[in-house]
């Protein structure tokens, strides 16, 4: 069968179609300047459009003592002092400007009755910072950049998978993929590309992440590309993930049903906050319920089906309808469960990659020229706890300002040399996976990662299960090489299959082998061999296949900010 080729050109090539890649395309369409954003799912359902609470911004609308120093030092202490200060200072400060771009494409947020933007807490805020819509903050969003992308004729390609990033002599030149509806190539010259194909929490088990979305995809581009990850081995667990049905594993129900007054019990019917954290019991921060509940199932206190129980029935009716109206909604559609009168079986779950590709705070520029990265791709604000409402906003400070970067970046170039050997290393790869016809099933061999991640690098991680885990992907490296690919009549999803199995295994390697280096427990990361905060790891761990982990010091939080990291009283507030 004759392979077609599509042959594009652009100035800057976006790869992903969630909120961080669009903000960058309008950036970019705004500024007059040629760009293709590439997705491999439909632009309306990208990760974005599931992200429930809020956006932060220090608008003080409700707080007039609020300011972006705060919200830097909220950030930093949050993130357990692993967030780099250059990062957290360019995403507060560029925050409300971020909000007003989002007024500015039409966005309808929440107000108060005399129009300012209403504002509440979330997470640990010292004040109320978080903007929202409703309990679909990210969906709206998403709709919103959609709106002003289509207003633009930004040229969206929808059903594209990347398959490598295109690079000569240390500089990109463009990318390569296929059609994943007819298998058509697609070869993409481009001065400069943005990754913003999101993070890794789809190598668990358990995983707020859809089926195609997170695995790891980032991580692998920017390695094969020359870039470097940082703090791979920081993930967030989510407390609160549904464990049936099978094909909905993992997805949300949100904290505002902790927030709203629901209860944790085990098993035997025990509210075991008690035991982890008294004072705040279900509204503690998402890493130590997510530890707490974690521990119940382990030490054989959870539910048949291994999770806990989330109870709101004790609530009036009214206050589910609404304040929770999308998780009464979920639960009704998934489980024919009605909330109002039963308990949700729920159990820690993969949510959020708080380290990426490692990138300069000023750009989100790689170690490779012309190649940024953004959004939940990227590190360097999150340390290991992202405080919430923080990575909505991250998407639209970042958007811009990489938008303007990769602008400046092409406009700078006298050319483009472009390298035939590397395109045809990118076309040969996608020839012998389409060739492979081995024993080995693609999706048989995603499970083994997955399986492995969860039992070796979930929420408690000790010495001998990472090296465990380590020994198992070694195992599941060498059955890769024996896989079958089999395109059919829907499509080419079996190819996109291989090769986001090539991404979990490098994102797999990338967060073990960092987490064995982490022996200290520092907020989402959990050693039970080491469970103390070490000072001396109060470092950036960078990982390479070429270098394996290195650490790299932290700046400095300057004196203003340092001085505001006071602690942050928690009454009232749902703590993330």
């Amino acid at each position: 069968m004759a392979i077609t080729e599509q042959r594009l050109a652009t100035t800057v090539l976006v790869i992903g179609t969630g909120g961080a890649g669009l903000r960058a395309s309008i950036e970019l369409a705004e500024a007059g300047v040629d760009v293709i954003a590439v997705g491999k799912r439909p632009k309306e359902d990208t990760h974005t459009s599931l992200a429930a609470g809020g956006i932060n911004a220090a608008l003080a609308t409700m707080d007039p003592e609020d300011s972006w120093q705060q919200h830097a030092a909220d950030t930093l202490k949050e993130s357990y002092l692993l967030g780099d200060p250059r990062t957290a200072e360019i995403v507060t400060r560029g925050a409300a400007l971020g909000i007003d771009d989002l007024e500015r494409y039409g966005m309808a947020f929440a107000r108060e009755q005399d129009g300012r933007i209403s504002q509440r807490f979330f997470g640990a805020h010292t004040y109320r910072r978080t903007a929202f819509a409703g309990d679909y903050t990210g969906l709206e969003i998403q709709r919103t950049l959609i709106r002003r992308a289509v207003q633009l004729d930004i040229p969206v390609l929808d059903s594209v998978y990347i398959t490598r990033i295109l690079v000569h002599d240390g500089a990109v030149f463009g990318a390569y993929g296929f059609d994943l509806t007819d298998g058509t190539r697609h070869l993409i010259h481009a001065d400069a590309v943005i990754l913003a194909a999101g993070g890794h929490t789809r190598i668990w088990r358990r995983t707020s992440s859809r089926r195609d979305e997170n695995t790891g995809d980032s991580f692998r581009l920017a390695v094969e590309a020359g870039a470097r990850l940082r703090d791979p081995e920081l993930v967030q667990f989510h407390p609160s993930g549904i464990i049936e049905p099978e094909n909905a594993a993992g997805t949300l129900v949100s904290e505002a049903a902790r927030g709203e007054g629901g209860i944790l019990r085990n098993a035997l019917g025990e509210r075991y906050m008690s035991r982890y954290d008294p004072e705040r019991m279900e509204l503690s921060t998402r890493d130590r319920v997510a530890l707490a509940s974690y521990t119940e199932i382990k030490e054989g206190r959870g539910t048949p089906k291994g999770g806990v129980w989330l109870d709101v029935s004790h609530l009036p009716r009214r206050t589910i309808m609404e304040r929770l109206p999308r998780v009464y909604q979920t639960l009704l559609e998934l489980q024919m469960l009605d909330i109002t009168r039963d308990p949700i079986e729920v159990a820690p779950t993969a949510h959020y990659s708080m380290g990426g590709v490692w990138v300069r705070p000023e750009d989100h520029g790689t170690d490779v020229r012309g190649l940024y990265a953004i959004g939940e791709a990227a590190s360097g604000l999150h340390g290991a706890n992202r405080l919430g409402g923080n990575s909505l906003i991250e998407l639209l400070v970042y958007g811009r300002l990489t938008g303007q970067a990769a602008a400046a970046y092409a406009e700078s170039l006298t050319a483009q040399p472009r390298s035939a050997s590397a395109t045809r290393a990118a076309r040969a790869e996608v020839d012998e996976l389409l060739a492979a016809d081995g024993p080995e099933n693609v999706r048989a061999l995603q499970r083994a990662i997955r399986d492995t991640m969860t039992e070796h690098a979930g929420v408690v991680r000790d010495e001998q299960g990472l090296r465990a885990g380590l020994a198992e992907l070694d195992l599941i490296d060498k059955r890769m090489e024996n896989v079958g690919v089999h395109p059919d009549i829907a499509g080419f999803q079996d190819l996109a299959h291989a090769f986001d199995l090539k991404s979990a295994a490098l994102a797999a390697r990338a967060t073990l082998e960092a987490a064995l280096e982490r022996r200290e427990t520092r907020g989402c990361h959990n050693r039970s061999d080491f469970p103390d905060q070490d000072p001396a790891l109060r470092v950036n761990l960078v990982w390479s296949p070429a270098t394996g982990v290195t650490r790299e010091s932290i700046p400095d939080i300057p004196a203003e900010i340092a001085a505001l990291m006071t602690d942050v009283s928690t009454e009232g507030k749902l703590v993330e």
